[in-house]
């Protein structure tokens, strides 16, 4: 009776086994990847991004062809940004490059990468933190893949962040000229100059340079300041400004208004009228 027993539990526990096994392969066997991406994908060109992102993980964790895994991953990652979730983006940015660095689309990561960072950069006024990291992930770009389209934008980009770390510190001197800081404030004008030559502020920040130096009785200092700017942009209001300090019975010239003509619209609307 006891051999009995136990050959019957012994029967049962291979049932058991091959029960379980089929249920694994059937369950394995109804997981198909071309199927999860397909799906993906058009969740994604439906502009379903959250549910693209979902899909596309699925469909990285479930084909066995490395590339189109990573393919999967780097989907993924574009998904995330596309529904703004920044930090996640960049964590699956950064997993993809460590686990498919060997992948078409790496440069393409490195892009999206700075992207990102790019579009969290707020207002002068505000942290300085997002400007600088996203001019470091430009700069690694334009330098590590000099000769592609997407440098081409980003380096478009890389002048507009100019413009604004130069607003930024053309906001922090004003700041400390206002509390009658000069020598934080030279330091920030100079900085503008030195550094941020090729944006909008300089004439501004030579100016400035001007105006604090002949405060403070350094005016040869603020003559050479006065020259930079004339040389360069002497028909600037800033020249002018400048030129006022020096010339105290200077009357700026008046700009004559140029009538411009009704565009195409208001025209029609003046005949309906």
């Amino acid at each position: 009776m006891y051999r009995v027993i136990i050959l019957i539990l012994i029967i049962l526990s291979f049932t058991s086994c091959s029960k379980e096994k089929n249920v694994n392969i059937k369950s394995s066997e109804q997981i198909n990847p071309y199927n999860l991406y397909q799906e993906a994908l058009v969740a994604f060109e439906n502009g379903d991004y959250f549910y693209a992102e979902k899909k596309f993980s699925e469909a990285e964790l479930n084909f066995k062809i490395v590339e189109f895994s990573a393919k999967s991953a780097i989907m993924s990652s574009y998904a995330l940004y596309g529904i703004n979730f920044y930090d996640e983006a960049l964590e699956n940015l950064k997993r993809f490059l460590k686990k498919y660095p060997a992948d078409k689309n790496v440069i393409y990561a490195h892009y999206l990468t700075a992207i990102i960072h790019y579009e969290q950069i707020t207002d002068e006024k505000k942290d300085l933190k997002p400007l600088l990291e996203a001019n470091d992930k430009i700069d690694f770009f334009i330098k590590k893949y000099p000769n592609t389209d997407y440098a081409i934008d980003l380096k478009f980009k890389k002048d507009l962040i100019q413009n604004q770390l130069a607003a930024k510190e053309l906001y922090v001197a004003k700041y400390y000229i206002s509390t009658q800081k000069w020598v934080p404030a030279i330091n920030r004008l100079k900085n503008i100059i030195e550094n941020y030559e090729k944006t909008i502020f300089i004439e501004e920040a030579l100016h400035r340079l001007v105006e604090i130096n002949y405060y403070l009785g350094l005016e040869k200092e603020a003559k050479k300041y006065a020259n930079i700017l004339g040389y360069n942009y002497n028909s600037s209001e800033w020249f002018e400004q400048s030129y006022k300090i020096f010339n105290k019975n200077y009357k700026p010239r008046k700009k004559t208004k140029v009538k411009k003509d009704d565009n195409f619209l208001q025209k029609i609307l003046k005949k309906i009228k």
